[in-house]
Order: C-alpha cells, then structure tokens, then sequence
C-alpha cells in the first residue's frame, strides 16, 4: 500500500530525469501505462521514484515472483532522497539486462550511499527486478 501522499504529476520526477512525474516515472507508477516500463533502465528509474515516494504495492509488483518480499517498509521518518545517477545500463539479451547505479540519501545527519548493480528480467513482456549486488 502506498503511504505517501501523493505529488503532482507536474513535480520533478525523483529520478533526476529532468521530466515531470506524470511524463516520466509516474506513468509506470498509476494509468495506462502501469507497469509497463519499456527497458530495464526505465523500471529502475521508476522504481527508485517509487522508493522515494513510498510507492510499496508498486515495488512488489515490479519485483520478480519468487523474489519479492511480504512486505516492505517505508522510508525511515527524515529520510531524504538526495539524487540517482544511473552508470551503466547493459542488455544482455532480449529479455534480460543489468544496471548499475548510486542512489544518494540523508538520514539522520549522514550521507548514505547505494551503489548497486541490479539485475532484470523481461517476463511476459513486463521487466522486473530479479536481484541486486551491492558495492
């Protein structure tokens, strides 16, 4: 259940994209486009908004069946999302990809640094998120 409240779609998407939130990150998130991110990168991005808003019912649904966890827990009180740099996106095939980035955040008064490189897979023409390998 999503517990943020929600922002416009006008808003800056989360994913540093330069896009408002409905032309980017929020069409995966909610409309006609739920769920349909077109490329490993693109349901990256998305679900990092989606950590940054507590999106959770669309993280668990972007996260490969098998995989997912129960539940999930939203962003700790005085979390703040600072930016996501996207290094590396590699198709592997048609239906599998990797990407490599570093989602940067404040809690607490300390920098907090993700560097991840995460892994995809296309199922039934939608990609999911398989797993990821910290560094």
């Amino acid at each position: 259940m999503s517990r943020s409240t929600p922002k416009p779609v006008e808003a800056p998407c989360p994913c540093g994209s330069g896009q408002a939130l409905g032309a980017c990150c929020g069409r995966y998130h909610a409309g006609p486009g739920h769920l349909q991110a077109p490329t490993a990168e693109a349901l990256m991005r998305s679900r990092y908004s989606a950590f940054v808003l507590d999106e959770l019912d669309y993280l668990l649904a972007t996260w490969q069946a098998g995989r997912r966890p129960a539940t999930l827990e939203p962003n700790e009180p005085g979390r703040r999302w600072l930016g996501l740099e996207v290094r590396r996106h590699v198709p592997i095939d048609a239906d599998q990809a990797t990407v490599e980035f570093v989602a940067r955040s404040k809690w607490g008064g300390r920098a907090v640094r993700l560097h991840e490189i995460s892994r995809f897979v296309r199922e039934d023409g939608r990609w999911f998120y398989v797993d990821g390998e910290q560094r």
